[in-house]
């Protein structure tokens, strides 16, 4: 990086560029933001790009493109829950249609503890209700009306 803020200044000194074209602009602006610029590199650790903040940004852009469609203001409602949902789902490797399955299959235990559900660590609360055993099977007496025997 030192290399690179050396090669930058000597573009603009030894008047290689000229410090009025796009290139000259480009390059002053990011000497005059060098140290803010360059604050990751005192993170260790820290990613060399923003790729997945960028991936981010344009799922959410196209589902505002697909949102001028919605018929009415609750249907964009549901409509951005689900966005959402299902990107939460995609950013914590969870199938969204298999999460909400669950979330369906196990509302008892949703309604009781919803921050055991959500999509990065529901798999562990499935995995809780799944080695509690079910509620013995009740039989509905057969009467007047209930004559069904299926």
């Amino acid at each position: 990086m030192q290399e690179l803020h050396d090669w930058l200044t000597r573009q603009l000194t030894e008047k290689r560029t000229e410090p009025n074209s796009a290139l000259g602009g480009a390059i002053t602006y990011m000497l005059k933001h060098w140290d803010r610029l360059t604050l990751f590199l005192r993170e260790v650790g820290a990613p060399l790009d923003n790729n997945l903040c960028e991936r981010a940004l344009k799922k959410a852009i196209l589902h505002r493109k697909n949102s001028l469609f919605y018929k009415t203001q609750n249907g964009a409602s549901v409509g951005d829950l689900f966005m959402s949902l299902i990107y939460s789902c995609q950013m914590n490797q969870a199938n969204p249609f298999d999460y909400l399955t669950q979330l369906q299959r196990h509302a008892e235990a949703l309604a009781a503890s919803p921050e055991r559900w959500m999509p990065w660590n529901y798999r562990e609360a499935l995995a809780a209700a799944l080695t509690i055993p079910p509620a013995p099977y009740e039989s509905i007496p057969l009467g007047e009306g209930n004559d069904r025997r299926d």
